[in-house]
């Protein structure tokens, strides 16, 4: 239900920009066509006095959603290389851990294997250490333990990958914000003219409205995907560590029940 939602807000406020981006595109073309003469002479005008796209991009946006996009893709970039790392496979099931455990379950040294799942830090280990612990409780009870701390665990990351989320859905409704203020910035110029407006004259609010449109998407749209990745990945470290704990449990009760 939580991925639905937070679908269906980004998609409303994509279809929201979109639909916006349109507006203000197709007025601005109806004015363009109402004064082509104006028009040439201000495209001749900007083309001697070309401004590098980058101060043309703050101009537009302002100081106020220039840092706002850029404190949310400094959020967005540190969230991922946090739960990037965080979610390795080698991070949470380290190579050789359940080789070399059930070595020591097959020379009998139950022992050993507990204190090498109790020093060890990963994901496997924690559950492991969980499951072996309350294993003279009974089979249920053990699976009963690796099961909550597996829940643990995994809640701890869901919650933080919801923040990616999050910024996916806050990057769009500030694009369509700096989209509603373009437009209105550009409407209170023609309220305010006695003549028709010339087309300079309405471009600080048509390029607000793109621009605020274009950078609001170019995060939301990265935000949404790392999104759904690193929830897929988690998903499948989930099961990855369920199904090796589970395995090893059991063959820990088979090998302690030999003579």
């Amino acid at each position: 239900m939580k991925q639905r939602s937070l679908l269906g807000w980004v998609g409303a406020g994509l279809v929201s920009l979109v639909l916006g981006s349109a507006f203000v595109a197709a007025f601005s073309a109806v004015l363009v066509m109402d004064a082509p003469v104006a028009f040439a002479q201000e495209a001749e005008q900007a083309a001697k006095n070309d401004t590098n796209l980058l101060v043309w991009t703050w101009n537009s946006l302002g100081p106020t959603y220039s840092i706002t996009f850029l404190l949310i893709s400094f959020a967005f970039v540190a969230l991922c290389f946090k739960y990037g790392l965080a979610l390795r496979r080698t991070q949470n099931i380290p190579l050789g851990m359940a080789e070399q455990f059930e070595e020591l379950l097959n020379q009998r040294q139950f022992q050993q294997a507990y204190e090498m799942t109790k020093n060890d830090d990963s994901y496997l280990g924690q559950v492991l250490t969980a499951g072996l612990a309350k294993l003279t409780s009974g089979y249920d009870k053990a699976v009963e333990a690796m099961q909550e701390t597996s829940d643990s665990f995994s809640m701890s990351l869901e919650h933080g990958l919801s923040y990616i989320g999050l910024i996916a859905s806050t990057a769009t409704m500030v694009g369509l914000l700096g989209t509603v203020q373009g437009m209105i910035m550009s409407f209170q110029v023609i309220a305010n003219a006695v003549t028709a407006p010339k087309p300079n004259e309405l471009a600080g609010g048509i390029s607000t409205a793109m621009f605020t449109t274009m950078v609001g998407l170019m995060v939301a749209i990265p935000a949404l995907v790392a999104y759904q990745v690193l929830k897929n990945r988690l998903a499948r470290t989930i099961f990855e560590v369920s199904a090796i704990s589970e395995d090893l449990l059991g063959k820990v009760l088979a090998s302690a029940q030999k003579k």
